[in-house]
């Protein structure tokens, strides 16, 4: 065996992650995994290293006619076998980072346009109830707003997937990186990383204090015959802040995701990425169900300004979920 399948069987006999014998080493996991792909050599100090933690000898690691003999340990997985990850050169690293950052707003855009679609709605029907408005005209006029921005937000989605098609492997896949892509990466990564938490921050902020207009509405207009119109203007007013909010979210957390995902790192580590194969296959579930209790809740009760509570209380649950499908994972 050559230096780097006796570095990949050393490590898989002790259990080990090319992260964990990264830490162990000082180096980087990327350094790490062209040691064992041949791509590069380490160091003698780093051989030095390993020869101690693995308790092998130096010239049992340097020397390829030394076979392993003191152990009947079997790769699950052949060292070639390992090594056939897929490559990112530069050129398609910077060409998912282009595609990323000009597809982000849209999306951002279209989760607005969904977050929003119901605001005509209530508000039509919140003065359709006070009597301002024909109930049938204001029904019609909101479920024909509401289905137009959907559709519009479904058109966003569609389009700007096929655009990032080509690269749903990087959220899934094993991946090397050719030089100079990690660090390519990581100068955009620290470039940009106080605007990204800023706008996370920023969502965050506006998602909480979302709800102030419907609380004032209930102190100061409670019983009056106003308080139907005003009150559904201030749960539009509500969709709309989240809206914003949510917007500023997904262009921060999309941005340091997509750095991630070239450094396999956060959400797109090796387990991580088994992880949200998983997540994908009842996500998709969950979420059509949140939905369809939140119309059905809303429509049959009509009671919008209390129904906005299934949004929160569905995201604390899918993170409850998430957790769980992590752990198994992990086991």
């Amino acid at each position: 065996m050559i230096l780097a399948d006796k570095i990949i069987n050393e490590r898989k006999k002790l259990g080990w992650s090319q992260e964990e014998l990264a830490e162990k080493l000082d180096v980087s996991r990327q350094s790490v995994s062209k040691w064992e792909s041949a791509q590069s050599t380490p160091d003698l100090n780093r051989i030095l290293k390993m020869a101690e933690i693995f308790g092998v000898s130096t010239d049992y690691l340097l020397k390829d006619e030394i076979e392993e003999t003191g152990s009947s340990y079997i790769s699950d997985e052949s060292p070639e076998a390992e090594r056939n990850v897929r490559i990112v050169s530069m050129e398609e690293a910077s060409a998912f980072l282009k595609v990323s950052e000009k597809t982000t707003p849209r999306i951002a855009f279209g989760v607005s346009l969904c977050i929003m679609s119901a605001i005509a709605l209530i508000v039509l029907g919140g003065f359709a109830g006070a009597g301002a408005l024909p109930e049938a005209a204001a029904v019609s006029i909101g479920v024909s707003v509401l289905l137009v921005m959907v559709a519009v937000a479904v058109f966003i989605f569609i389009m700007s997937g096929k655009e990032m098609d080509p690269y749903n492997y990087l959220e899934k896949e094993a991946i090397e990186t050719a030089y100079g892509v990690d660090g390519m990466a990581k100068d955009r990564k620290n470039k940009n990383s106080a605007k990204n938490t800023a706008l996370i921050a920023g969502g965050v902020i506006l998602c909480i204090i979302s709800s102030v207009p419907i609380i004032l509405t209930g102190l100061f207009l409670e019983g009056k015959d106003s308080e139907a119109g005003i009150g559904a203007s201030m749960v539009g007013l509500t969709l709309f802040i989240i809206a914003i909010g949510v917007n500023l979210i997904i262009r921060g957390a999309s941005a340091i995701g997509a750095v991630n995902k070239l450094l396999q790192e956060g959400d797109y580590t090796i387990k991580n990425k088994k992880a949200s194969i998983i997540h994908e296959r009842y996500a998709g579930i969950y979420w059509c169900t949140a939905t369809a209790a939140y119309l059905a809740w809303s429509f049959i009760t009509n009671d919008w300004h209390i129904t906005w509570i299934v949004w929160p209380v569905a995201g604390v649950l899918w993170g409850a979920i998430a957790c769980i499908i992590d752990a198994f994972v992990k086991d």
